[in-house]
């Protein structure tokens, strides 16, 4: 049993990077679809699939890495907010990720989005993770 499928979620992407395979396999949820399209929003990964197998599901992604270099797409994946210690800003008190050239990842009472679009939207929420 898994006690922080986010973090898991974050782990599986980097272990996958780490032994450069292309496409990795994560138990499927709400948030986890939700973070799995803004990546594909910002052009962190290439595609990724929702699969359902009459259980919990799957999201299958397929990972980005540079053509020439063979580097990831994703130099990092950082947890904020855990459930031992969890992290909540009001919209002027998010972050910028790496001088605005990440993204912090919030979970607002309007739903999961980026912290840019929570600070034009102007709501607070829980700083999930960070990405560069």
């Amino acid at each position: 049993m898994v006690t922080d499928p986010i973090a898991d979620f974050l782990t599986r992407i980097r272990n996958a990077q780490m032994a450069r395979h292309r496409i990795v396999e994560i138990p499927a949820s709400n948030v986890k679809k939700r973070i799995t399209e803004i990546l594909y929003e910002k052009g962190y990964i290439l595609k990724y699939k929702f699969e359902d197998d009459n259980k919990q599901g799957l999201i299958k992604i397929a990972l980005k890495y540079d053509a020439q270099t063979k580097e990831p797409a994703i130099r990092s994946l950082e947890r904020i907010s855990r459930p031992g210690l969890r992290q909540y800003a009001k919209p002027a008190e998010i972050r910028r990720v790496q001088n605005g050239l990440g993204v912090a990842i919030v979970s607002t009472s309007k739903g999961v989005m980026t912290d840019k679009e929570a600070r034009t939207q102007n709501v607070g929420g829980e700083v999930m993770c960070n990405i560069y």
